[in-house]
């Protein structure tokens, strides 16, 4: 199977373009129909694949990064009187269930980058749509803050998945209609069951867009808008950006490797092996010498790792079912750069590391693999590495040393960063996640900040699973991946999903759960994918024949 790599940049981009204004950027989709992940199916009429949305996703970050002056983004096409089609159905059509499922999970975290882009970074989106949006295309309008449609009596907005294909929108449309854009049940319901979709005012009505702009007054109301919205902005005019470069990675057969992070895979045993190291250098002397680091200062080169580590093995590692978490380094170190980060926190950049650092641990929440943290001695589960422990499914920590090592015992470090910084997708931090309902415990534990932790303490806090002695961990350690392995991996994939995200439900807690779980299910239907499913038959002029039961 084709290896699918996450990491791109401008100059290898061929569906997306980035033209900067002063202070408003627009992120121009122009896909190159011959320009497919896959082989067998052309992206017409801007419809995308995962290819398409991997340019957007290092586009959405760039602009954060590279562009402090730009405040407001407008997504618009490069094609007359089209703007997206959506997911490209004939992608849809060939592609395996897993790469359907990974490929709406990718685009829903893109989607959502972008609305954290506007409510933390400062840099807020607008959606100009010159002609139609239909599904994944509306979808990635509802990202937006800000929704305009040009009234030319063609140009309209569509969720038409239902009566179209007999599946769901799978990014988030249902959702961010009703929760977001405060579209009425009944007026949704119309809405989600038509092809042709809305359009003019009655679009604005139904709250489905904000405004409908006549198309002789288009290109100007479209950049004074943004000009508008961007002045509204603290993104800093005269900052100078910082550039990613390309990450330091080699991929070997059972090896991918990064300069902090490391992932060992063990395809006997159905398992990986990811070692985060800490800082190697010392906290910067100012917030000037951190920006002079620039994507190599450790927190920003460390989210980036990682999350293109996490990418990887989502996507091309199937069946690795298990991932065991380790740590390397000094835990002060840690906790010294997580402070710089929450001492700096008015500073632009510093802003955009902590919601990078912020993102990437949202991607291990929603992965499809059991997560077990180790921790021993040499390790450093401090601070931000200690969200690691508080995102596995289990972590497992070793009493004492082990007979002639020389290390410290095994400890966890609580830090500023653990109460605060790294939300997850429900708006609770891991620990409130962890300790729901037990308010003094998350009180008490802000009182050990800064202090080592050691198993048996750890153990009666509540912060591990289960601490063992030298002589049992080998053994347990074993037993229980031996156990693991043997459940099936569709029941751990929804148990998972469903204990992560104890707590209040959220709009992103709605499009992973209910939403992805709904579409999950449905995109295995013979309703859909059947010999005589919607989706097999798409376009071929024959109407699907549909099983009338409903389950």
């Amino acid at each position: 199977m084709q290896r699918i790599d996450f990491q791109t940049e401008p100059s290898r981009y061929r569906h997306w373009r980035i033209e900067c204004d002063g202070d408003v950027a627009y992120l121009i989709m122009d896909v190159d129909q011959a320009g497919g992940l896959g082989e067998g199916y052309e992206l017409k009429l801007n419809s995308y694949d995962l290819g398409v949305d991997i340019e957007l996703n290092d586009a959405v970050q760039r602009l954060r990064f590279e562009h402090p002056e730009v405040g407001a983004v407008v997504i618009k096409s490069g094609k007359d009187n089209v703007f997206c089609a959506g997911a490209n159905i004939r992608m849809l059509g060939k592609a395996t269930h897993g790469h359907k499922v990974n490929f709406c999970k990718f685009t829903n975290e893109t989607r959502l980058a972008i609305e954290d882009a506007s409510e933390n970074s400062k840099q807020t989106y607008i959606c100009a749509i010159n002609g139609n949006a239909a599904g994944g295309g509306y979808e990635l309008a509802l990202a937006a803050d800000h929704i305009m449609l040009v009234d030319d009596r063609r140009s309209a907005v569509a969720l038409p998945e239902t009566p179209l294909l007999a599946v769901l929108p799978g990014t988030g449309g249902l959702t961010r209609v009703t929760d977001k854009r405060r579209v009425r049940r009944d007026r949704a319901d119309v809405f989600c069951s038509i092809e042709e979709g809305i359009r003019g005012t009655k679009a604005v009505e139904w709250r489905l867009v904000d405004e409908v702009v006549p198309n002789s007054k288009w290109n100007d109301t479209v950049a004074r808008r943004a000009h508008e919205i961007a002045a509204r902005s603290d993104r800093p005019k005269n900052a100078k950006g910082i550039s990613f470069k390309q990450l330091s990675r080699k991929i070997e057969a059972d090896r991918v490797s990064y300069s902090h992070v490391e992932c060992d895979i063990d395809r006997a045993r159905g398992l990986v092996t990811i070692t985060v190291r800490g800082p190697s250098q010392a906290v910067p002397a100012s917030v000037e010498a951190a920006h002079a680091l620039g994507d190599q200062f450790w927190p920003l080169l460390v989210a980036r790792e990682l999350e293109d580590a996490i990418l990887h093995l989502r996507a091309n590692e199937a069946a690795i079912g298990v991932v065991l978490l380790r740590t390397e380094g000094n835990a002060a170190a840690v906790l010294e750069h997580d402070d710089f980060l929450i001492r700096h926190e008015s500073d632009w950049l510093m802003r955009e590391i902590r919601h990078y650092l912020k993102r990437t641990l949202k991607r291990i929440d929603t992965t499809p693999k059991s997560f077990i943290a180790l921790i021993e001695p040499g390790s450093c589960f401090a601070g931000t590495l200690a969200e690691l422990a508080f995102a596995a499914d289990r972590s497992l920590m070793l009493i004492g040393t082990r007979e002639g090592d020389n290390r410290k015992a095994a400890a966890i470090t609580l830090g500023h960063a653990n109460f605060g910084l790294y939300p997850m997708g429900n708006a609770l931090t891991r620990l409130e996640t962890r300790f729901l309902g037990e308010p003094t415990t998350i009180a008490a534990l802000k009182g050990k900040i800064g202090a080592a932790v050691e198993a048996d303490e750890a153990d009666q806090l509540g912060l591990i699973t289960q601490a063992y002695e030298t002589f049992d961990w080998d053994d347990e350690l074993r037993v229980m991946l031996e156990g693991r392995a043997s459940f099936s991996p569709d029941a751990m994939t929804g148990m998972e999903a469903n204990l992560r995200f104890a707590g209040p439900e959220t709009m992103e807690t709605k499009i992973f759960g209910r939403l992805t779980a709904w579409q999950n299910w449905i995109f295995q239907r013979p309703n859909a994918i059947g010999e005589q499913g919607a989706l097999k038959l798409y376009g071929s002029g024959v109407s699907p024949t549909f099983a009338k039961e409903r389950v």
